[in-house]
């Protein structure tokens, strides 16, 4: 398998990372571990998390995901095998949330417990905080990876204007810089990556791993009505793409699918991994059956026809 450096940090991640919020909230720690383990065997060894998953859940805080991995991790071993990205920023159950060096401190050590590590592999502000000057936090997290707690930090969910400010700080003052951005990017979802994010991204050599990657499931082809969504924990954000448009988009995704003898998932993903801003997308699966399937998508190569029907089905 081809892995794929995160431009200047050195850090290389399989083509496909696994997102994490799934563990803790709609899967339980045994089809969590099962999954893992499968990741694993297959040669996908990086792993997304956020300290605050799932504090959406009624009842839990937060760190419910960072938990379940470093539970597999003290369980399997292999600490140095796997590629582990986790969060700070965001709301927890606490209340607590933003980039003080006073949070981001307390936070790093709490995902550190949880995890049952002694370090971080990336590193990401969850969400830009204006409160706070971006020198202290920029920081903040120069003393972690200075005390090898973290290796390379990235920003998630950060504009352009603020992803360049940050790069000239982390310049002036000599501070380690983001070497990654994590937006949501997918077939449904472009304008907000591709008109300012993308060419700044390639330009500044940052790589890429966007969330959402299936949109929520709906770039499955899954979800083609409001019956559909019944009872889904992802019901309330797929509904959002249930126009005109979407279903262009699943028709383009359909048609796709069969001339490469493939599932529509398999070919939302290997569009996006062919975009060259992408360095790895970020899936989710709630079994194996849907792991095995989403992890054949690196095997796909789509051709400039292909491409570009699906850039026009999913034009704004």
């Amino acid at each position: 398998m081809t892995k794929h450096v995160l431009c200047q940090s050195g850090l290389s991640v399989p083509p496909l990372m696994f997102g994490g919020n799934v563990f803790g909230w709609t899967i339980d720690q045994t089809m969590s571990f099962r999954i893992l383990d499968a990741l694993v065997e297959a040669g996908f060894n990086a792993i997304d998390t956020a300290d605050m998953y799932s504090s959406w859940v009624p009842g839990h805080q937060g760190g419910e995901s960072e938990s379940i991995i470093g539970q597999w991790l003290k369980a399997r071993g292999g600490r140095d095998k796997v590629v582990i990205a986790t969060k700070v920023g965001k709301l927890m159950g606490s209340g607590d949330q933003g980039l003080s060096p006073a949070w981001i401190v307390r936070a790093v050590e709490d995902s550190l417990r949880r995890l049952q590590t002694d370090y971080i592999d990336l590193y990401y502000a969850h969400a830009d905080d204006p409160s706070v000057p971006l020198e202290e936090s920029l920081q903040t997290f120069a003393d972690l990876v200075r005390q090898g707690k973290v290796r390379t930090i990235g920003a998630s969910n950060y504009s352009a204007p603020r992803l360049k400010q940050a790069l000239e700080v982390s310049a002036r003052l000599g501070l380690p810089r983001y070497e990654c951005l994590q937006p949501g990017y997918n077939l449904m979802d472009r304008q907000g990556f591709e008109a300012e994010l993308a060419p700044f991204c390639q330009a500044e050599g940052l790589g890429v791993a966007p969330y959402y990657a299936l949109a929520s499931g709906f770039l499955t082809g899954k979800y083609r009505s409001v019956a559909d969504l019944a009872d889904r924990a992802r019901g309330a954000k797929v509904k959002e793409y249930l126009t005109d448009r979407g279903f262009r988009v699943l028709a383009a995704l359909d048609a796709a699918a069969t001339r490469q003898g493939a599932t529509m998932g398999q070919i939302a993903l290997a569009w996006l991994m062919a975009k060259p801003a992408i360095t790895a997308p970020i899936v989710s699966a709630t079994n194996l059956d849907q792991l095995r399937d989403l992890l054949k998508a690196p095997d796909i190569h789509l051709d400039a026809e292909t491409m570009a029907e699906l850039d026009r089905a999913s034009a704004s």
